[in-house]
């Protein structure tokens, strides 16, 4: 059972301290006017979403084992809250309030138990490649989502491909002064990370974008601003045990969706900070954070893939530049309102682009199809998967391909005809060495995959083919079982014909490097009874060394039949499977 403690705190040095403060002040810069878009998304009051995200970010700054990764309202979140509240509260806003409060309670519930019962080993699902291009198409819907921020053109649409098709078809809306700012917002952004990276530039570009629309009257020429903030406190509330049970099902799905968008986002920003993720570490504290935000009258949270990239290009280090955001936000709803009123939404719009574009890992990309196609095969598809399907689907057919290509891989593994090479110690594949030499009358092989209903037929198919393709006479057949480290009663039988044939040729079977569980599953198969007890032998060294030793072929009980046999190169694998020569590409024994 896994017991939730809060994690050691890590040793602080003073000079993060700045780069915390100044992330923590840029976060809450646009912190605020995203928490109340996504309110509005979810159908709850901007508002009441602000002040619900306090309890949010306190418990993960506590609970959670990233360091960068903000924890808040989220556009999918929000989206799927939308969906599934609506046609339960009937069009009460009051309803629909209490309702998805409640679905952030279930999200809390059904999180918090799955820490209980350590299921964040699905994290472990997520592979680098599904992660890059996880990142590249979060950060390509990002993008899209700022259009009409950023050109003042109106977007609407339930997809990317429905709010690029109305962007493209609304281009005649095309707001001048709103473009000029973004662009002029974009390049600073640019310059300023370029040329001195150091400074806090997002913070630097909200002030200088805040003073000019406060200058130059930009708002009265048709650019957009955060407008005013109105204050209020929520009023605590418990969810009813009916609603929770009618939201179960969503509340599993979001549940998906966030913890799937944690881990992704917490693994990325973790890896260039060189700090682990504790998958069950974040289950609680993503169950945690929900929790406080359902019974602050808040919705389903999750982590921000834009407010994450920003608070590390701003030099965040720890999750003190979350305490300082949210900090910043209650000082801002309590003083600075008129402020804030001013800040453009293109600027917000740029900040955010200038975020995504830090998201697509071009050099990732690159070294994965550098090392194997079916890698970056599987960035694309989890990119293109969350572009079209949105990310929870996305998510889950990458997941799928993902563990294909595993079962593939697998399923036709390399194997190897072992020999001795003059200088070096053991016994090596000889395909790997031009003075590799195999003993003589003893065919060692190795299958490098523990055996299953997937290549069961396989490995014996290719066992058989290599003994047939060796010119030396042969009376032991010993298979090193090293790499071996799992089977299944599929993968038995195969082995069982394995052996029949091998013997039924007159060659003595035996088995090497077999672990003691294995042995346990073959023993109780009944394949060791049928294995002579001294071809069984804890190393090929120990094999190689009683090849020598032995006296004579210890079984042959048909000598004529068995040469027969080997001079005509029999086999009892089909014809049709020749073409399945040991292994592809690998070259014919010496």
């Amino acid at each position: 059972m896994f017991h939730p403690r809060l994690p050691r705190p890590p040793h602080y040095s003073r000079r993060w301290v700045r780069g915390d403060v100044t992330s923590g002040l840029t976060v809450a810069a646009y912190l605020i006017p995203q928490v109340m878009a996504y309110g509005a998304l979810a159908g709850v009051a901007p508002v009441a979403g602000l002040w619900a995200i306090a309890p949010a970010m306190v418990a993960y700054a506590l609970l959670g084992s990233s360091r960068l990764l903000s924890v808040g309202p989220e556009s999918t979140t929000a989206l799927m809250t939308a969906a599934a509240v609506a046609p339960l509260a009937d069009g009460d806003p009051s309803r629909h309030a209490a309702l998805a409060a409640t679905l952030a309670v279930g999200v809390g519930v059904f999180a918090v138990a799955a820490g209980f019962a350590r299921l964040g080993v699905i994290a472990h699902l997520l592979s680098r490649p599904i992660l890059v291009g996880y990142l590249a198409g979060v950060a390509i819907i990002m993008i899209v989502g700022q259009l009409e921020k950023v050109t003042g053109v109106p977007v609407d649409g339930d997809s990317l491909y429905g709010e690029l098709h109305s962007f493209a078809t609304s281009l005649h809306h095309l707001h001048g002064k709103t473009l000029m700012v973004s662009i002029a917002s974009l390049a600073l952004l640019v310059a300023l990370h370029r040329w001195t990276p150091r400074l806090p530039s997002p913070l630097i570009v909200i002030t200088i974008a805040t003073v000019a629309v406060w200058a130059f009257g930009l708002d009265e020429h048709g650019v957009r601003v955060v407008g005013d903030v109105e204050a209020g406190l929520p009023h605590l509330a418990l969810p009813t045990g009916s609603d929770l049970v009618d939201l179960a099902p969503s509340a599993l799905g979001v549940l998906f969706v966030g913890f799937a968008d944690n881990m992704l986002t917490a693994r990325a920003f973790g890896g260039r900070d060189s700090h682990q993720i504790n998958a069950n570490r974040e289950l609680f504290a993503l169950g945690a954070a929900n929790l406080g935000a359902g019974v602050g009258q808040g919705f389903p949270v999750s982590s921000s893939g834009s407010r994450t990239a920003l608070a590390a290009s701003s030099g965040a280090r720890t999750q003190l530049y979350s305490l300082v955001a949210l900090g910043a936000v209650v000082l801002v709803l309590a003083f600075g309102r008129p402020a804030l009123a001013m800040f453009p939404m293109a600027t917000l719009g740029a900040i955010i682009i200038f975020a995504a574009t830090r998201l697509i890992d071009v050099a990732g990309f690159r070294q994965l199809a550098s090392f194997r196609r079916s890698e970056l095969a599987l960035a694309l598809t989890a990119a293109v998967g969350v572009l079209v399907f949105d990310i929870l689907y996305g998510v889950l057919v990458a997941i799928a391909v993902s563990l294909l290509d595993l079962l593939a891989r697998v399923a036709r593994p390399h194997d190897a005809v072992l020999g001795q090479v003059p200088g070096l110690d053991g016994m090596h594949d000889v395909d790997d060495y031009a003075n590799a030499r195999t003993v003589p009358g003893l065919f060692a092989y190795r299958y490098d995959s523990p055996l299953f209903f997937a290549n069961a037929e396989n490995f014996r198919r290719r066992a058989l083919a290599a003994l047939d393709a060796c010119s030396e006479e042969v009376d032991w057949f010993v298979l090193n079982m090293e790499a071996i480290v799992e089977v299944d009663i599929t993968a038995l039988d195969a082995l069982e014909d394995l052996r029949a044939e091998v013997t039924r040729r007159g060659i003595a079977f035996g088995l090497a490097h077999a672990k003691h569980d294995l042995l346990d599953d073959l023993t109780a198969y009944g394949l060791t009874a049928k294995i002579q007890p001294e071809m069984i032998f804890p190393t090929m060294r120990a094999a190689t060394a009683a090849h020598h030793s032995r006296p004579s072929p210890p079984f042959s009980p048909d000598p004529g039949a068995a040469s027969q046999l080997r001079s005509s190169g029999a086999s009892s694998a089909p014809a049709g499977d020749e073409a399945e020569q040991a292994s592809p590409g690998r070259r014919a024994p010496r």
